[in-house]
């Protein structure tokens, strides 16, 4: 039977719509799926064009305080796609306007975003029988709590709420994607995610590949299909999800048409499960120049890479290096605690068609860019912190805590109060052999110090917000807190784990805003949209 949440407040169990999410939880029971599609009926790869998401246009509007901001009007819908190709069913899928991945979103540094967003999606999950509430999170975006995407802040269908972000962090590719608590894996899995790229002078002054066709989007995630088309969500077992099919901006295996010169990919690791160890099938180098927080130092070139879960890496490829004609695959090596299919060790392929038609912003300088982050040092006065992320009595744990100790605690307990402004050191620690985790830190840009008292790799020498920590890997990082202050998430970006309940918070300074309380989702016919000036944008601060 399905308990719905209405069942649950008749009995009494619970007074809070954020409070049942976990009951609700144990209380869902899987719908009969459609059988997986054979292997060998999988899409053929490198037989479908590349395609990148569309840049969504916002509406400027000059508030009467005389500022001046950018509004996006974003409706979470189900649809019907056509993913697999000719020959194939179409997909279910829920899409940010009705697209996966959803519109990138491009902005300015110093101009405010307001992102209305609106839970229009069915009541149901059509496989697994949920009712869907959403919560949005700017993945790397210093958001006030309250437009944070905080788990248990949820929208529910028929709800709008509107997101507020300041975007005054240097230049930097984050993404936007569900948060929802125990549903984040289930709605993301089902297409809620897509990119947001902020651009600052220090960036654009930079001879680097930039806007336009050679500064392209590859938001990476793999998938299990059914014979009806259908997307198969199996967690085996509150793990992992592990897909055969891989998906580059929503297509199975596409092939692109590239010319001799550099290009910029600004590359996501979407997956629900799977990471990714990326290298160039002829073996030539990949220069890594920007990481999760934005430009690094100084570019690194490597001839592969591991990629974790919500990691962004901005990678150039030369392909003045190659020939007119010659075909490069983007591969997939394999890492340690994922499933690898044969489907799976290819991601895309670049064909060289010609020569380059515009060679304007081809250069990638020695020098690019000092993060605040990487100023950092460690010393006897900064405060050292240790969360240890471990499997425990059937649970994904941080410090032998969950999010149901959090939620049991009507959100008030916390992993630390940190000073706002401190400069702190927290130990990562996965002291298992037999998965992984990439750990996400909301709110701040960090450095990492060391893995196992090594070096990071060279490609991780930039500012991050998400750490792959591997089997048996202790990671240190350092950062400053702040500039925002209140409540903030810890988690697990294997988002199996974190719905299964891998994620605490911390606290940063006094007095800063509830991130359930201070800006609640409204009825969708009564919230104000960008043309009713008496409440746009919400009041906050």
């Amino acid at each position: 039977m399905h308990l719905s949440r209405r069942d649950v407040l008749k009995l009494g169990l619970l007074g809070s719509a954020a409070l049942v999410l976990p009951l609700e939880r144990v209380a869902r029971t899987q719908l009969a799926q459609a059988a997986r599609l054979p292997t060998d009926r999988l899409p053929l790869p490198f037989t479908r064009w590349f395609t990148t998401p569309p840049v969504m246009r916002p509406i400027t509007k000059t508030l009467k305080d005389g500022r001046v901001v950018d509004f996006y009007d974003m409706v979470q819908r189900e649809v019907s796609l056509p993913i697999l190709g000719p020959g194939y069913p179409p997909t279910t899928i829920w899409g940010y306007n009705g697209m996966t991945p959803g519109p990138t979103i491009q902005v300015n540094k110093g101009r405010e975003v307001v992102f209305c967003q609106s839970n229009a999606l069915p009541d149901r999950h059509p496989t697994l029988g949920y009712e869907p509430r959403t919560s949005t999170h700017l993945h790397g975006s210093a958001s006030l709590p309250q437009f944070d995407g905080y788990a248990s802040d949820v929208t529910a269908r028929g709800q709008s709420k509107y997101y507020l972000y300041p975007d005054f962090q240097e230049a930097r590719t984050l993404w936007y994607h569900d948060h929802g608590a125990h549903q984040t894996a289930q709605n993301a899995y089902m297409g809620l995610a897509a990119q947001y790229h902020l651009f600052d002078p220090d960036e654009r002054s930079l001879p680097l590949p930039k806007g336009g066709r050679y500064d392209v989007p590859l938001i990476i995630r793999d998938a299990i299909f059914g014979t009806d088309g259908s997307l198969i969500y199996d967690d085996n077992d509150e793990s992992s999800l592990m897909g055969d099919v891989v998906l580059v901006n929503g297509v199975p295996w596409p092939r692109m048409l590239v010319e001799r010169r550099k290009y910029r990919f600004r590359v996501l690791n979407a997956s629900i499960g799977r990471s990714y160890r990326l290298a160039l099938s002829t073996k030539g180098p990949m220069t890594v120049i920007a990481t999760d927080g934005g430009l690094m130092p100084a570019p690194q070139k490597v001839a592969d890479m591991r990629l974790g879960m919500a990691e962004r890496y901005e990678i150039v490829i030369d392909f003045a290096e190659y020939k007119v004609g010659q075909r490069i695959v983007l591969r997939n090596l394999g890492l340690k605690n994922n499933v690898a299919y044969p489907s799976t060790a290819n991601i895309m392929a670049f064909d060289v068609v010609g020569e380059a038609t515009d060679t304007s912003n081809n250069e990638v300088p020695s020098s690019l860019f000092q993060h605040p982050a990487m100023a950092l040092t460690d010393g006897p006065g900064v405060v050292k912190r240790r969360l240890e992320f471990r499997r425990q009595h059937g649970h994904w744990t941080v410090n032998g805590r969950t999010w149901e100790d959090v939620v049991r605690s009507r959100f008030r307990e916390v992993f630390a109060k940190v000073p706002a402004g401190a400069v702190e050191v927290w130990e990562l620690v996965n002291g298992s052999g037999g998965w992984f985790h990439p750990v996400h830190i909301h709110l701040i840009d960090f450095k990492i110090l060391d893995r196992n008292g090594r070096p990071p790799f060279p490609y991780e020498t930039g500012p991050k917000d998400t750490a792959y920590v591997g089997e048996n890997e202790t990671v240190r990082v350092i950062a400053r807190f702040g500039p925002q202050r209140g409540r903030y998430m810890i988690h697990c970006h294997n988002l199996v784990h974190e719905d299964h309940d891998m994620m605490l918070q911390y606290e940063v300074g006094d007095g800063g805003f509830d991130p359930i309380e201070a800006a609640r989702a409204e009825s969708s016919a009564t919230i104000p949209r960008v043309e009713d000036y008496e409440r746009f944008p919400p009041d906050v601060p």
